[in-house]
């Protein structure tokens, strides 16, 4: 690995620290009685105060320095003078240490005590400086102009998504996105618990990928010889729960599913679901109305939400179509007594992608999903799915070709899935083996038959209402985020390609040598001081950029290259 001229100084600073007999990373505890945001808003002129944090900026000014310390909650000014932390025990001198060799990005531990500038800005003289971890790597510089535009950010998905660590250092706004999503879960789980339903855990690896219609990731237990899947769902597993006498249980789990990733789907991602005995999907609709509305406001304070150019309302109650009626209202098709046949060809002349191994099931889902799905902005539910779609749904109780089903669409997306749960098993068997020969015809996503599943209705379960809501997708739409890598802390990302193994040639390490020296120069001085021939210099510059080393900008009407570095 080749270091940066920034890294290489950062590391001589470290040795430096060292060689005063200050160790960078202590392992002493530092006791932290404060934090940005309580000192904002609990201001007391003089009091004594201990925080820590990451130093954000500094301003040296002659005796005295200036700089931002980055909490968990916030940031805050620091006062630093020669005269009030000049030396040590040891004879250290601080405030040379923190003019040389500390770095922005650095841990450190602050004692000292509140005050208000001239102009009005809460502030921490600092009394005693403590240095807790020294950065080797410089953050990425965000410069904002004086329009409070910023510039230079930190704003690559790619970079954001796979350094998230950076991402939310340098745009500590990110943070709110995780907080807004651990309140979701809070407020779910709290509304479940004033119920008395119990959280429960089952397992993640599976012998049987049941519960879905996806497909699995699939591993391999060595001990027992046998291959097993990751849950694509843990819905059977939580009615096994329901047969063995529990009335209302609920799960967060974490499910993959070995499908495409876009901007609204991960291979992992987070589901709840939660099953409440002796009770039906209209009484899963009144439940979900109140649930979300209550979310809503713990989350935002407020049942509204933006979502790009929407206003959505969680307030209950929420429109309720049948699927039936939705198709025909945007196609003007019935599907009502459709035979498969039937449905393939309106679904061509849709202009529709279908293919043979479709079943009626999944030719009315694409219909609805192609025609129908995005036309419902606010909170709405999709009702009565064809017995075709919903293998583990109970038959209607008015019409046999139905399913006592609904699906919670809001801006044009599935939220939530919930049935008047299948408990008849005999049903259930005849539902899975036609499951299977779905998957005989080529269907990848057919449902596996899970014996013991069907051994446990045996035995017998009470009428139950089941719900399952993508939490992800969820916080989506309460915090205006179009793309699930927003609301993941480390989204599913392909694999960072590997250094390149090569060469430079004496040409190309000129290029480099004058790049440490000065990066950000302007190309044509560059090139000037390089003494290269045109055609040397362009064959150089090319292969520089093959192995991602160098970096071309326009600042302004000049161009400049940039060192990048050796990964």
């Amino acid at each position: 690995m080749q270091l940066s001229e920034q890294e290489i100084i950062r590391r001589e600073k470290l040795q430096q620290l060292r060689d005063l007999g200050i160790e960078p990373y202590p392992a002493e505890e530092f006791i932290i009685d404060s934090s940005s945001k309580k000192i904002k808003e609990n201001f007391e002129d003089g009091k004594v105060v201990k925080l820590a944090g990451r130093m954000m900026s500094v301003r040296v000014m002659g005796k005295a320095s200036f700089a931002e310390l980055q909490d968990s909650e916030g940031r805050i000014q620091l006062y630093i003078s020669r005269d009030d932390i000049s030396s040590s025990e040891e004879g250290i001198e601080y405030n040379t240490i923190f003019k040389k060799l500390l770095d922005i990005g650095d841990f450190i531990g602050i004692e000292g005590y509140q005050f208000k500038t001239k102009v009005g800005e809460i502030s921490v003289h600092v009394t005693k400086l403590t240095v807790l971890s020294k950065t080797l790597r410089p953050l990425p510089i965000v410069k904002t102009d004086e329009d409070g535009q910023v510039h230079d950010a930190f704003t690559d998905p790619e970079l954001r998504y796979r350094m998230r660590y950076v991402d939310m250092v340098v745009n500590p706004h990110v943070k709110e996105i995780f907080l807004k999503r651990t309140k979701l879960f809070n407020a779910m789980r709290s509304f479940f618990n004033e119920r008395e339903y119990m959280e429960v855990e089952t397992p993640i690896l599976q012998s049987i990928p049941g519960g879905a219609a996806a497909r699995p990731f699939i591993t391999h237990h060595n001990s027992l010889d046998i291959p097993l899947y990751l849950r694509i769902a843990n819905e059977l597993y939580l009615k096994r729960l329901i047969v063995g006498g529990f009335d209302g249980v609920y799960e967060f789990s974490k499910n993959f599913r070995n499908e495409g990733m876009d901007r609204t789907h991960n291979p992992e991602f987070t589901a709840m679901e939660i099953y409440v005995a002796y009770k039906d999907y209209h009484w899963m609709m009144d439940f979900t109305e109140r649930l979300l509305e209550h979310c809503a406001l713990e989350v935002n304070g407020t049942t509204e939400a933006t979502f790009g150019e929407h206003k959505i309302n969680f307030k209950a109650p929420y429109k309720r179509v049948t699927m039936r009626d939705a198709i025909l209202e945007f196609t003007g098709f019935d599907i009502d007594q459709k035979t498969e046949e039937e449905l393939r060809t309106a679904a061509l002349g849709m202009g529709i992608e279908v293919n043979e191994t479709m079943g009626k099931g999944k030719l009315i889902d694409e219909i609805f999903g192609e025609k129908c799905e995005g036309n419902y902005i606010q909170p709405t539910f999709i009702t009565d799915y064809p017995k075709e779609m919903s293998p583990l749904t109970k038959v209607h109780r008015d019409n046999a070709e139905l399913t006592e089903r609904f699906e919670l669409m809001i801006c044009g997306k599935e939220v939530a899935n919930s049935y008047s749960e299948l408990n008849d098993p005999i049903d259930q068997r005849e539902r899975f083996e036609e499951q299977m020969r779905l998957s005989a015809n080529g269907d990848d996503e057919a449902m596996f038959i899970d014996q013991d599943f069907l051994r446990a209705l045996e035995f017998g379960m009470p009428p139950t209402a089941g719900l399952g809501i993508g939490m992800d997708r969820l916080i989506m739409f309460l915090t205006n985020n179009p793309s699930i890598q927003e609301v993941l802390f480390f989204p599913q990302m392909r694999p960072e390609k590997a250094a390149a193994t090569y060469e430079l040639t004496e040409e190309e390490q000129a290029i480099i040598a004058l790049l440490q020296a000065n990066d950000g120069i302007e190309i044509n001085a560059l090139k000037t001081q390089s003494g290269l021939s045109g055609k040397k210099w362009d064959k150089s510059m090319k292969n520089l950029a093959k192995y991602n080393l160098t970096k071309v900008t326009v600042d302004g009407d000049a161009k400049t290259v940039n060192y990048l570095g050796e990964s």
